[in-house]
């Protein structure tokens, strides 16, 4: 938010801005989602709905769940609809943690995470990945204590596009069964997938009483500004979510839920979105490798990059701001998502014309540092 409220003060001056910050794809929401919410506005439902949300979604979604997810005990039942899976995150923190609990959260995470363990007066115990990003377990297994009452899991990963293997969630739900432990799986960009496979830790066994599935429809959709999503959890779980939403939210907008009914149908386009985020991660990854400075692994999801940038003698505020001050490229501090000061977040969602053009940019300012 700091570096987006500098971004808006830049261009109110006329100062051109390129934006890799932004975590949002920048494409147009499918026609088909417009319509079905201009419909559903021009036939009058622009009214209250079940808190849960209607109840033709929330039964689109469980067979969604069932059917792509592989999650076959999902029914009805089992889902809340919400405004943006932010808030389905939210509720689940706030259901689960209560004062002095603690949650374990995978690093580097989204800093959302930390926040809202901390507005329920939980305590967020932070354990850096292993190699490559990968989680680490040993690290899971240490921090767990008498405390502990969840573990965050976000995989494809905000901010470095990692995929978890089949494997290391196979050994958190071991985790969370030996340990009672549950488990938040945000799985949010799970449509943005080029390497492997997504796998969702609530089908492992044992895991349909200790997993809280949280997706959404910002990403695979191009809804951001939309607001909706939904989490799938055991049914008294999913009760005390929607009691937390009768009491704050009420429920997602009324035509926006019409909206998420169509975006789920199979007119869809989905595939040409997922096919441009792939060119332009290809592209933006060989042309930061020709720039040089920049380490890093090709992510298998999502549409960021996580770049160690060491080698530039910077610490990630520092070359932030240095890009957007003197280069007019906007990224996010690898320190906001952990303490990851040697890193910094890209994001890809944006044209290919402002990545060529941002890319040109980083290159001439990394090649006028006095350490290069």
């Amino acid at each position: 938010m700091k570096v987006l409220d500098k971004v808006k003060e830049m261009q109110s001056k006329g100062i051109n801005v390129l934006q890799l910050d932004v975590g949002e794809p920048d494409f147009k929401t499918p026609d088909n989602v417009i319509n079905a919410a201009i419909l559903a506005i021009e036939e009058g439902f622009t009214h209250y709905t079940p808190a849960a949300g209607i109840p033709e979604l929330r039964e689109a979604v469980s067979a969604k769940l069932r059917d792509e997810n592989r999650l076959d005990w999902i029914k009805k039942e089992n889902v809340i609809l919400t405004p943006g899976s932010k808030q389905a995150l939210f509720y689940s923190i706030m259901t689960l943690v209560g004062e002095g609990d603690e949650v374990i959260i995978p690093t580097p995470a989204w800093p959302s995470y930390m926040e809202m363990v901390t507005v329920a007066e939980g305590h967020a115990k932070l354990v850096p990945s292993s190699e490559k990003f990968r989680i680490d377990i040993n690290g899971i297994n240490e921090a767990i204590s008498e405390r502990t009452k969840v573990i965050m899991i976000n995989s494809p990963s905000n901010p470095t596009g990692y995929v978890a293997s089949k494997e290391e969630l196979r050994a958190i739900a071991e985790i969370a069964n030996d340990h009672r432990i549950y488990v938040i799986s945000d799985e949010i960009y799970e449509k943005m997938i080029y390497d492997g496979e997504q796998i969702s830790l609530g089908t492992f066994p044992g895991m349909d009483e200790l997993s809280i599935t949280i997706n959404g429809f910002s990403k695979a959709y191009a809804m951001t500004g939309w607001r909706l999503g939904y989490a799938a959890a055991s049914k008294p779980i999913l009760s005390a979510m929607i009691k937390l939403q009768q009491h704050s939210a009420s429920s997602p907008a009324s035509f926006v839920q019409k909206a998420g009914l169509a975006a789920l149908g199979p007119d869809t386009p989905i595939k040409p979105m997922v096919d441009e985020f792939r060119r332009r991660r290809d592209y933006i990854c060989a042309a930061l490798k020709k720039i040089g400075k920049f380490s890093f692994d090709i992510p298998a999801g999502a549409f960021y990059l996580f770049p160690d940038i060491s080698e530039t003698g910077m610490k990630s505020d520092d070359f932030c701001g240095l890009l957007l001050e003197k280069g007019g490229v906007s990224t996010t501090p690898g320190a906001s998502f952990g303490g990851y000061d040697d890193n910094i977040r890209i994001s890809y969602a944006n044209s290919m014309e402002n990545l060529e053009a941002a890319l040109a940019r980083i290159e001439n300012l990394t090649r006028s540092l006095k350490v290069i």
